[in-house]
């Protein structure tokens, strides 16, 4: 039980924390933000062309894109070998609302500057 214990690392607090450290969570940081943005900038571009193609009600399917966008980005943080387990709920709420944010500003411009596309 002393082994298990004694293995177990307390968390640091932000003074006991070294610049290295605190520069290898801001680099992890950037690469969580990028990720939700191109996400949501990939998404935004997909539902346009499904909303395009389909039909103007495909809306829910947009939609249920952008939801697929966030969920995938906890399987590639894994790939990317990025520690999900030291993530809180807040984390993962500022990763879908960029997500989102970037999806909703992406398909909203390309829905109202281009033109449809031709059947």
């Amino acid at each position: 039980m002393n082994e298990i214990a004694s293995e177990e690392k307390p968390a640091l607090t932000k003074k006991e924390k070294t610049k290295a450290d605190k520069q290898t969570e801001h680099i992890a940081r950037i690469k969580r933000t990028l990720l939700a943005s191109i996400m949501g900038i990939f998404v935004g571009v997909l539902s346009y062309y499904i909303t395009i193609s389909f039909s103007k009600d495909a809306g829910y399917l947009a939609l249920m894109l952008m939801l697929a966008g966030i969920v995938i980005q906890k399987h590639i943080f894994i790939l990317m070998g990025m520690d999900t387990a030291k993530l809180g709920a807040k984390d993962w709420f500022y990763q879908g609302f960029m997500t989102f944010a970037f999806w909703f500003m992406t398909w909203t411009i390309l829905l109202t500057s281009l033109p449809p596309a031709l059947n």
